[in-house]
């Protein structure tokens, strides 16, 4: 079940909704509502799920129970550990067992194909964080097992995030009763997401699958940098437009999520650009690997090492292929070369340089994220890289880009920029003011203004339209 389905928007939001304001037991309700919705489309992984919880549950009250720092270090590593080691056998033993049988001789290692459990790295982050978070005193373990549990289960960021840190929520989880206050503010990000993934992510698929499913021998560059165009908007407006669904349906729930997403194609350099894209992990990584490495503090050498590792998780927290791991080491250069000189450069470049470059290098990169392969990948960027190939476009093209991909694709380029806020905001439109007390500080409100109804229903009725005429529904990050 996806938020941008009927079945959720029609069906399951609504009974859950009552049945959550309704019930006494708030912590319970988002529990029970919850755990049907990860049945609805992964069932037969929620035992799994349930003994992660039970384990990181029990094991950081124990934690909580200990004074010697070796002890405390200990069990910190043993949960760490058992939490990562499930996290790699699902998703990374293939892999590992593949590349391994092919460098090393004698009798091959069973690459065994397991099925993903859906959201598995997403909330093995979570159950990470929180426990080193009681291990460094950063929050108070949790002793209501329900509540603990209904926050690693809460629907909303469970499957795709982002990756909410206890810390963020927790006065919330304890709240005495459910918060109203923000249901408008909730309806507006969850419609505002919705609008992003149905009439911008969802359109321009198709051509960024032709693209990218075009053989060599047909793939021309017109092609290729149209795909790739496609591709680099489509990636954005579907997580992006997942965050802000996640978003809104806490909003309703009485909580408030960190903001995940800040307009990253408007970075004027790489470093920016990470600044904005994909918040919530770019500072988990930050916080729970780079930091504890060492971060900048003991001099170049390090740095470089430090950085490098960050990446080359980054790509692997993405997926078990190389061309995740290249993309993610791709962009972890490109931020040394920026530390180490080139970033002095850009500075004095003019604005309109420093973008090119910043979109250059990410739709680049994108190239290695979206292939199939890395020799694809290879083979995608040698034909946009041929301007002679722009003079034999592909037939096809002239279906795929009709009226609604070219209106997505113009949509989508503007609406990646902040020019909406700056037009609301020269035209005096007001602003979502939340109330006292005030909300966790990476998600201030009072930034953000209150579209119009009008607007807002429009989009919501253009949305399901879209939708009840479409098969093609997939949040690309379902699969992280």
């Amino acid at each position: 079940m996806v938020f941008s389905s009927v079945i959720f928007i029609f069906y399951f939001l609504p009974v859950f909704l009552l049945g959550y304001y309704v019930s006494g037991w708030r912590a319970g309700a988002l529990l029970a509502g919850s755990a049907a919705f990860y049945v609805w489309g992964e069932g037969a992984y929620l035992a799994l799920l349930l003994g992660l919880i039970g384990l990181n549950y029990a094991g950081s009250r124990w934690l909580d129970t200990v004074v010697a720092r070796r002890g405390r270090l200990a069990i910190l590593a043993l949960l760490v550990t058992a939490d990562f080691a499930v996290l790699g056998v699902f998703k990374y033993s293939e892999f590992l067992a593949h590349n391994l049988n092919r460098i090393l001789p004698g009798a091959p290692l069973p690459e065994a194909h397991w099925a993903l459990p859906l959201g598995i790295s997403f909330f093995t982050f979570q159950l990470v964080s929180y426990v080193t978070d009681v291990h460094r005193g950063a929050v108070k373990v949790e002793r209501d097992g329900v509540r603990f549990a209904a926050y690693i289960l809460m629907f909303p960021h469970l499957i795709a995030g982002p990756i909410v840190r206890y810390a963020d929520i927790r006065h919330e989880m304890h709240a005495d009763r459910r918060q109203t206050a923000h249901v408008g503010l909730g309806v507006q990000y969850f419609i505002v997401g919705l609008c992003q993934k149905v009439m911008i992510a969802n359109t321009l698929a198709p051509l960024a699958d032709h693209a990218f499913a075009t053989g060599l021998a047909k793939l021309d560059a017109t092609t290729a940098w149209l795909g790739v165009w496609a591709y680099t908007l489509q990636i954005y407006f579907d997580f992006c437009g997942y965050s802000n669904m996640a978003i809104g349906l806490a909003f309703l729930l009485g909580f408030t999520f960190p903001r995940n997403f800040d307009y990253p194609y408007a970075a004027r350099s790489l470093t920016d650009f990470w600044r904005r894209w994909h918040i919530s992990l770019s500072s988990w990584f930050r916080d729970y690997v780079y930091i504890p490495l060492g971060g900048n503090r003991n001099g170049g050498v390090q740095t470089v090492r430090n950085l490098l590792i960050v990446f080359f998780l980054t790509g692997l927290w993405h997926g078990a292929a190389w061309r995740f791991i290249v993309w993610g080491l791709y962009h972890g250069a490109f931020l040394l070369l920026e530390r180490f000189g080139l970033g002095r450069l850009l500075d004095r470049a003019p604005r309109v340089v420093r973008h090119a470059y910043l979109l250059l290098v990410v739709m680049v990169g994108w190239v290695f994220f979206r292939a199939d392969s890395l020799p694809h990948a290879l083979q995608v960027l040698g034909q946009m890289g041929r301007p002679g190939r722009f003079l034999a476009p592909d037939p096809a093209l002239s279906i795929l880009l009709n009226a609604q991909t070219l209106t997505a694709l113009a949509a989508g380029s503007l609406l990646a920029m902040p020019l909406l806020p700056a037009l609301m905001e020269r035209l005096g439109a007001p602003r979502a003011e939340p109330p006292r007390p005030a909300m966790p500080e990476r998600l201030d409100t009072r930034n953000v203004h209150a579209l119009p109804i009008p607007l807002l229903a429009a989009g919501f009725v253009l949305s399901i339209a879209v939708l009840a005429g479409s098969t093609l529904n997939p949040f690309l990050y379902f699969r992280f």
